[in-house]
């Protein structure tokens, strides 16, 4: 179950928000719906527009975190440190369709953002970006393309700072 927020979690002002994604990482993908919550691991992800804030995400359709997103019509984006490798490799490799303990399994940890309890998120991440689904049925379809509005951002402000990253003082 969803914890509190990590120490060194920061708002992010929406109109920067498109740098947390911009350098092209591998993402975490969270989503809740009816109760049940799932993360994926996603390569397939970048920053589209800037105001609003939207990004882009391909989720397949065999994932069960798709049926949540489409369900719950929302999702976050997370961005792993180099701590979490491992764990991102596990995460998107086990399916919760085959391994519906997975997130305990591989020692995911989530919890919610004030104002943004019905979206989980990871702890540890570098940054996370919460995103309501911009419906476009031919998009998700045919490409499993998922077009979100950023609706709020954080990142941890010892790596992300000033609307910058911040790597080369970034803790080990």
């Amino acid at each position: 179950m969803p914890t509190t927020a990590p120490e060194h979690f920061t708002p992010v002002p929406l109109n920067k928000a498109y740098r947390l994604l911009n350098h092209g990482p591998t993402v975490l993908v969270s989503a809740a719906h009816a109760g049940e919550h799932n993360v994926m691991a996603a390569a397939w992800a970048c920053a589209l527009d800037f105001s609003p804030p939207k990004v882009t995400v391909v989720i397949d359709k065999a994932t069960r975190t798709r049926e949540l997103v489409e369900g719950s019509g929302t999702f976050a984006l997370q961005l792993p440190t180099l701590a979490m490798a491992a764990m991102t490799v596990a995460i998107g490799t086990d399916s919760a369709k085959t391994h519906p303990d997975k997130l305990q399994q591989h020692g995911v940890e989530l919890f919610h953002a004030p104002d943004h309890a019905h979206t989980p998120l990871v702890q540890g991440c570098a940054a996370w970006l919460v995103c309501r689904v911009i419906p476009e049925p031919h998009n998700q379809q045919t490409y499993d393309l998922f077009i979100g509005e950023v609706v709020a951002a954080w990142a941890d402000e010892r790596v992300f700072r000033n609307g910058h990253w911040e790597f080369d003082t970034a803790p080990d």
